[in-house]
């Protein structure tokens, strides 16, 4: 995986988790919701990346 889209996952989940908490605090649903999607799209991004690395080795 390229430092690029690390960093591009990464970013996007560390966004999301932000989103969710702040969501949480202020009792907003939709927020969190939201935050929580962003979240589970990097994961996935992320696992991608690194399932395409292994299979390079």
């Amino acid at each position: 995986m390229t430092a690029d889209k690390k960093t591009s996952a990464k970013t996007e989940q560390i966004k999301g988790a932000v989103k969710e908490t702040v969501g949480r605090a202020v009792g907003n649903e939709r927020m969190t919701a939201e935050g929580r999607a962003e979240r589970a799209k990097g994961d996935l991004r992320q696992a991608g990346h690194k399932a395409r690395d292994a299979m390079e080795r």
